[in-house]
């Protein structure tokens, strides 16, 4: 087949059907927040044991005493470091043996999490591109892939690793043996330099090469039903035998990584990082997973995509838009007591961190004027809209691990929420920012919370088998129209925060 054939059927399962793919990869972008669930749960196991032994009591004593901060550090070093230095109480009652040991737990199970989520949402990917390129239902394969693949995943992550390791250390090995060379030769230690330059190229070319064969190794698992070192095997031979399709799907990969590397820095350069994110989860990732997916579909003889629509781009992004408004809708109206339970449960938890932060009212504080400072409305509104729709994104995906996520992210906001307005030095002013977008923004991320709840409901019948792969498959894209509903909604609340609600107040306020 040729390269144009590839990029043909990649383009094609992205504009058909997208929810059918899509979801994999919000679900990947949801795993911080899946691992977050781990350090946010030790906090409040470590907030428990401080207040019970008496030492939230203590920490607080300590810091109304404590002066505040210099306002310019480095005007005055020695009123710094003597402020620094009365925060030495506070940091030995942090550094209690059970917290240290609660902080050790965290991290281990954190890193575990994280690389068990990661091996099976990417298998879930890319089983999903090959199902979409077979012109089959995408979600079912990856939820089958997922399960079946997962262990092999790991391995190849490991294996990667460990090959990285082993390059790294044998350069820092040369470079200490050319290093202990050079202080016993002198002189005769300048071809030092090009020795270690020799082995640092050669290092390069092996990572390189090992990165090749194992882009490709993740598919064979998947094409070939291979194991860890089969789908070494077949990945190093379909690069041996096809250096075209391969080199090609390197360049694009290295072209695309770029190419967004430079526009997001860019846009960071005006504090617009969130778009970034939103490109590689909806973007990037499944069109660089579908083409070398393609590619070695095509070097099997696999390839069967489906058709490309014949709608236009434009008619399609309106129905997309007007399919998400009308599954939004629906889906407040079929839900209310998982909204009423989340809206519930927000309110508790903001009521939580007002309680919370009261004892330390004044002697710490917070001010939506100083956030303000430099508000620059165009990039902030597009930086908001990205940032909460990714909110949204993590929360309502990150619910398909039984909804804990979602319901630990609707807790932990409300609790800083509530701790932020506590500790506010302008409580009005706080109120007259937060009340123009926050009647639009706060019920979309609600409604994104009960989404959340829905799809980890959803997951839980599953694993009990009291439902099936395809109900859940349904569930995922129904959640994937859901949220370009709240998009929409937040592409408005991020509109009126980044236009209205900073200015239109002051006019009336002392």
């Amino acid at each position: 087949m040729s390269l144009s054939d590839y990029v043909a059927a990649v383009v094609a399962v992205l504009r058909r059907r997208p929810g059918d793919l899509l979801p994999a990869y919000l679900v990947g972008a949801s795993i911080p927040a899946i691992v977050r669930t781990v350090p946010f749960l030790a906090v409040a196991v470590a907030y428990l044991f401080l207040a019970t032994t008496g030492r939230l009591e203590m920490i607080r004593t300590q810091l109304a005493d404590l002066e505040q901060p210099p306002t310019d550090p480095n005007a005055d070093p020695e009123q710094f470091e003597a402020w620094a230095s009365g925060l030495e109480p506070v940091v030995d009652q942090l550094l209690a043996p059970p917290l240290l040991a609660l902080a050790a737990v965290t991290v281990l199970l954190s890193i575990a999490l994280f690389a068990l989520a990661s091996a099976a949402v990417a298998a879930g990917q890319l089983a999903g591109c090959y199902g979409r390129l077979r012109d089959e239902r995408g979600l079912v394969a990856a939820l089958a892939g997922a399960r079946r693949y997962w262990p092999r995943f790991l391995g190849l992550f490991v294996l990667e690793v460990l090959c990285w390791a082993a390059v790294l250390v044998a350069v820092g090995i040369v470079t200490a043996v050319v290093a202990g060379g050079v202080s016993l030769l002198g002189e005769v230690g300048l071809l030092a330099v090009p020795v270690v330059l020799l082995a640092v190229g050669v290092a390069m070319i092996a990572l390189i090469a090992i990165r090749a064969v194992f882009a490709f190794a993740p598919v064979a698992v998947v094409v070939d039903d291979a194991g860890v070192f089969g789908s070494l095997r077949h990945a190093a031979g379909f690069v041996r035998r096809q250096p075209v399709d391969a080199g090609f799907y390197y360049v694009m990969a290295v072209g695309a990584l770029l190419a967004l590397s430079t526009v997001s820095g860019l846009l960071s350069l005006v504090d617009v990082v969130a778009l970034g994110s939103l490109a590689t989860s909806l973007v990037l990732f499944p069109a660089l997973d579908l083409l070398k997916t393609a590619v070695y579909c095509g070097y099997r003889g696999r390839l069967e995509p489906p058709a490309s629509p014949t709608r236009s781009l434009r008619g399609q992004f309106g129905a997309g838009l007007g399919r998400g408004w009308s599954s939004l809708t629906g889906f407040v109206r079929s839900h209310p007591g998982t909204h009423a339970l989340v809206v519930v449960l927000a309110g508790l938890s903001f009521w939580a961190g007002w309680l919370v932060a009261d004892p330390y009212a004044g002697t710490v504080e917070t001010s939506i004027a100083a956030r303000l400072e430099g508000h620059f409305p165009p990039a902030a509104a597009v930086e908001l809209f990205g940032n909460n729709w990714l909110v949204a994104l993590s929360t309502a995906y990150g619910g398909l691990a039984l909804a804990v996520p979602a319901v630990v992210s609707l807790l932990f906001n409300g609790l800083f929420i509530g701790a932020i307005a506590r500790l506010e030095a302008d409580p009005t002013q706080l109120a007259a920012f937060v009340a123009p977008h926050g009647i639009v923004e706060i019920p979309a991320i609600l409604v994104a919370a009960a989404l959340g709840l829905s799809v980890g409901a959803a997951g839980w019948r599953t694993l009990r088998g009291r439902a099936g792969r395809v109900e859940l498959a349904d569930t995922l894209e129904r959640a994937f129209w859901i949220l370009i509903g709240i998009g929409m909604v937040l592409a408005v609340a991020a509109l009126i925060e980044g236009f209205v609600s900073p200015y239109y107040y002051r006019p009336f306020l002392p």
